[in-house]
């Protein structure tokens, strides 16, 4: 099955329906539980290591602000690991929003110029809307795992 990186990256809506599908969703919330169970982190509230800095450099220069380099550096291998991207725009905070306006430009930037295929969808204001964007959704994942299965 395919790796699909979901923006905004802590939506569980769009993980579950995913997974549901059989696909990996790629999201925050794992990345996160890795950083809280690591024995090696010092004082679990902060979820950081001394790499963690060096890491988000990979992704943002040094002159943007630390927090964008910090959340790029869970963030960004993320988007490494991605073979395929939905991108939610106008989405609420209750849908997944990781609250920096830099991150998330950077992060959509960088999944778009990822040679990959990616949905790019609005948020859904109504039932009607809501039904056709899990109806496209659905449709992007099939046509993944048909590529999926002619490259096997």
């Amino acid at each position: 099955m395919v790796k699909i990186a979901i923006y905004p990256p802590n939506s569980l809506i769009l993980a579950d329906l995913l997974e549901r599908k059989g696909h990996t969703p790629l999201v925050l919330q794992k990345q996160i539980r890795q950083k809280i169970k690591d024995p090696e982190i010092d004082s679990p509230p902060m979820n950081i290591t001394e790499e963690d800095p060096i890491k988000g450099l990979k992704y943002a220069a040094i002159e943007v602000p630390s927090g964008v380099r910090g959340r790029m550096a869970i963030i960004g291998p993320l988007i490494d690991e991605a073979e395929a991207a939905i991108v939610v725009d106008g989405a609420p905070y209750g849908f997944g929003c990781i609250g920096c306006a830099r991150t998330n430009e950077l992060s959509i930037f960088l999944l778009r110029n990822k040679d990959i295929p990616v949905l790019e969808l609005t948020y859904p204001t109504n039932q009607d809307e809501t039904y056709a964007m899990v109806n496209e959704i659905n449709e992007f994942v099939d046509s993944l795992e048909e590529t999926d299965k002619e490259e096997e």
